[in-house]
């Protein structure tokens, strides 16, 4: 007997770029309903995590979700036959992506990642990094023309932020657009009155 799975549960992979803050919002409200599959995570995010405030292996136990680190290759999601739904990367370093431009699966992540677009499920890579220069570019590229998103974690200021977390909101609430989530997270452009 096959069973239908209607509503795949997210594998989140947080990678070694400044922007930890999207990361720990994504799985909070994926948790909190129900719908978070795993986390991995680099040893480069502990260290960029740590310098923004955040020690993430303490939040990752605080939540009670299976983790891995991107050494784990043993782990389930290196593998397509364990990967049944989205897969978000965030924040997205430019190394991670260059890796998943290029069919490089060297670590858990990409490994995760590479797997999770040849199964057809869709891949949502959140890129941090500013300026972009020419290699970055023709990585995103290469990455959309293998089938991933590129989310650049770039707020908008037209729903009248009033504080940092309305901004890590507004690019969790496009993550979550993205993934065919309903959420109230930000204000969208056809609901602000002019």
């Amino acid at each position: 007997m096959l069973l239908r799975v209607s509503n795949p549960k997210v594998l989140v992979a947080v990678t070694g770029a400044s922007g930890i803050v999207y990361a720990k919002r994504l799985v909070e409200i994926l948790w909190h309903s129900n719908m978070l599959e795993a986390v991995l995570y680099t040893q480069a995010a502990v260290r960029v995590a740590r310098e923004e405030g955040i020690n993430l292996p303490e939040f990752l136990e605080g939540i009670d979700v299976k983790t891995y680190v991107d050494t784990d290759i043993e782990a389930p999601y290196a593998s397509s036959s364990r990967i049944k739904g989205p897969m978000v990367i965030v924040p997205c370093s430019s190394r991670t992506l260059a890796a998943i431009a290029h069919g490089i699966a060297d670590n858990l992540v990409t490994r995760a990642a590479l797997a999770t677009l040849r199964v057809g499920q869709k891949l949502v890579l959140v890129v941090r990094e500013t300026p972009l220069g020419i290699a970055e570019i023709r990585n995103m590229l290469l990455a959309a023309e293998n089938g991933a998103m590129i989310l650049p974690a770039s707020p908008a200021f037209y729903h009248k932020p009033q504080s940092i977390s309305d901004l890590i909101d507004f690019i969790v609430g496009k993550v979550l657009d993205v993934l065919g989530f309903n959420h109230k997270l930000y204000t969208r452009w056809r609901e602000i009155q002019v």
